[in-house]
């Protein structure tokens, strides 16, 4: 099993479709209204729009489990989403990333490895749903480390 197999919601309900996204290198974000990463989003949709023609998805999931810093509905998100940073990539349904509801997909993501750290941390996951690389919150988006890993599993 892979991320490509976990069903997760779309923010605004239905599907989230992970499988659509095989063959793609996906960049999975757990990401937050109200957080000091939150600029991040800037820079998570100019990697989405950079390197979307090359076969990059960057999926960002909500999570409310640090700080209560995603506290809204669904509509909540995606207005704040749109308004503030023009956000385009897909966003999933808000789910726990750690703990005893911990969704598929962070069950997937995580394995054995240690929980989640706090918002805006980045797995890179290659097109054949290996995850490949996991980088902290505190590395920014355009980090030279990031762009070079995503860049390793571009398909075009």
């Amino acid at each position: 099993m892979t991320i490509f197999d976990v069903d997760i919601d779309a923010l605004q309900g239905g599907s989230a479709d992970l499988g659509r996204y095989r063959g793609s290198a996906v960049l999975v974000v757990n990401v937050a209204s109200q957080c000091g990463y939150t600029p991040q989003y800037a820079g998570l949709e100019e990697l989405h729009r950079t390197y979307r023609d090359r076969g990059l998805v960057v999926l960002g999931v909500p999570c409310n489990q640090f700080g209560a810093q995603e506290p809204g509905t669904a509509d909540d998100i995606e207005q704040f989403c749109q308004v503030n940073y023009g956000v385009t990539f897909p966003l999933t349904e808000k789910v726990d990333v750690n703990g005893p509801d911990r969704h598929p997909l962070y069950r997937e993501l995580v394995g054995d490895q240690a929980d989640i750290q706090w918002n805006f941390e980045k797995f890179l996951v290659g097109p054949d749903g290996t995850v490949e690389a996991r980088f902290d919150p505190d590395t920014e988006p355009q980090d030279e480390r990031l762009i070079a890993t995503i860049e390793k599993f571009l398909t075009r």
